[in-house]
């Protein structure tokens, strides 16, 4: 099964753009979800964390991932240490899910996983076959992530400064498209859809 990754920063739309893939009849992979899952369902992973973190970072038996947040976002080398210890579990669901893919879904052309930050960290270099990468103004990014979320203005430019810009992942990527609000993405899509097939 060949796997397409789709990125892109905070706010991007690549969430929105897995999703119409999924509509397609793609099989999806959302790093970002599992991963929160596998803080909940891995009390090892959790406690690996703890020990790194402090035990602030756990409320009622669970990690508490704004707390968490707040305290890597604002601090690289805390950032990588946490995705040290994190990958290997990520690494481990993202292999069993495509042992999965093709008994689950026999015939499928391809199946797309959504990674943030697929790109940026060379560990993560050979996940996917192809990487389509997602577009947005600036501007428009933090609109969105402000209207979906309770994150502060500096608590998206801190984030937005531990993340790769959209021309760094475009040089890189193997395909782009374009969230502006202006370009239509069914169209996009389709064409990255058709690219795959060959």
């Amino acid at each position: 099964m060949r796997i397409l990754a789709v990125t892109g920063g905070i706010g991007s739309g690549k969430s929105y753009i897995v999703r119409m893939f999924s509509a397609m009849g793609l099989a999806v992979y959302d790093a970002d979800s599992r991963t929160k899952a596998l803080y909940d369902t891995r009390p090892e992973l959790m406690e690996e964390l703890r020990l790194l973190l402090g035990n602030a970072i756990v409320s009622d038996g669970r990690i508490d991932r704004r707390r968490m947040a707040e305290a890597i976002f604002s601090d690289r080398k805390l950032l990588s240490r946490v995705e040290e210890i994190v990958f290997p579990y990520v690494r481990d669901d993202t292999r069993n899910w495509e042992k999965n893919i093709g008994a689950r879904f026999p015939g499928m052309p391809f199946a797309v996983l959504e990674s943030a930050i697929i790109l940026e960290r060379p560990s993560l270099s050979g996940w996917a076959d192809k990487v389509l990468t997602v577009s947005s103004p600036l501007e428009l990014r933090i609109a969105r992530v402000m209207q979906r979320s309770a994150l502060s203005i500096r608590e998206i430019k801190a984030r937005l400064q531990n993340q790769w810009t959209d021309g760094m992942r475009e040089k890189a990527a193997d395909y782009i498209v374009y969230s502006d609000g202006v370009r239509p993405l069914l169209p996009q899509l389709e064409a990255v859809y058709m690219e795959m097939l060959k």
